[in-house]
């Protein structure tokens, strides 16, 4: 049983790492917490959907297609709307907020409700790992977690953008003394971190289905995962999300399922009051409370 809860607790920690790393790489570059996050889940869920279903799209095609156009909504989101409220963080946060809300409702409005919204595995098969045993799209998911953390570890170190969106998040001013062009980064890093969060939708979906309700809990899961592992800090994302991971699937295993949003939610006020940076924030505590 708990060698079960080990496993099921690494997918689990998994999924959380693919909900948080398009969060963490937005507001690491830009300083932006996009509130729209959740909403770009879930538009990939249904674009995707409605290329399979009413495009008659293969699934090889529309799973792309579904990640392109929401990489290019966030990324559009940024040049449209939070470049003219540059410098008002406030305002950008109340901003991503207000459109993820609309566009939730929006697509709750145009029918987006019901069990019929799902989409196909990618491998309809399972694996025994020593009597626990795992279905093939959640042997999928833990690789897709990996290969994108290590794809954007070498994204961020070892390509022109990449090095530029590392700057950025590094010391901003010195990066415009260097010729880098702050708003263009911020706006690729928004499409990328869009990218992400899409690619995360197409693999973790179909184990469930496609609901309008899921963004809410999407982004609540990517804000607690940035939050315990310190924001804009990658490797505190992958320890955090392991640690929430492990903690949720035991708590709703021994304790009952409406314990993991407990868990997450103690952890959140814990690392708030005895480390507010994060676990491994990279700013200290004295200069956060000053």
């Amino acid at each position: 049983m708990f060698l079960g809860a080990l496993v099921y607790g690494l997918v689990n920690a998994a999924i959380l790492t693919l909900y948080a790393l398009g969060f963490n790489l937005t507001f690491g570059v830009s300083g932006i917490a996009n509130f729209a996050y959740g909403s770009l889940y879930v538009l990939t869920g249904y674009a995707a959907w409605s290329a399979l279903n009413t495009l008659k799209a293969p699934l090889a095609a529309a799973l792309p297609a579904a990640v392109l156009l929401t990489a290019l909504v966030g990324g559009a989101v940024h040049r449209l709307v939070l470049v003219r409220l540059q410098g008002l963080r406030e305002a950008q946060v109340i901003a991503t907020f207000g459109l993820g809300l609309t566009l939730l409702e929006a697509l709750r409005y145009f029918g987006f409700i019901g069990h019929q919204f799902a989409l196909p595995v990618f491998w309809d098969s399972a694996v025994d790992l020593a009597g626990v045993v795992l279905d093939g799209q959640r042997i999928i998911i833990l690789a897709a977690s990996l290969g994108l953390t290590a794809g954007l570890w070498g994204f961020t170190h070892h390509t022109r953008i990449g090095l530029a969106c590392r700057g950025m998040a590094q010391d901003e001013r010195t990066a415009l003394c260097l010729g880098i062009d702050s708003d263009w980064t911020a706006t690729a890093a928004m499409a990328l971190g869009g990218g992400l969060c899409a690619v995360g939708a197409v693999v973790v979906l179909p184990i469930g289905n496609i609901a309008v309700e899921s963004g809410y809990d999407v982004l609540l899961e990517a804000l607690a995962v940035c939050i315990v592992g310190g924001l804009g800090s990658a490797a505190g994302v992958v320890a955090a999300a392991v640690m929430l991971g492990l903690s949720q699937t035991l708590a709703a295993m021994y304790l009952g399922a409406h314990w993991m949003m407990i868990v997450t939610l103690l952890a959140i006020l814990v690392v708030l009051i005895v480390r507010p940076s994060g676990l491994f924030g990279h700013k200290k505590e004295l200069e956060e409370r000053t």
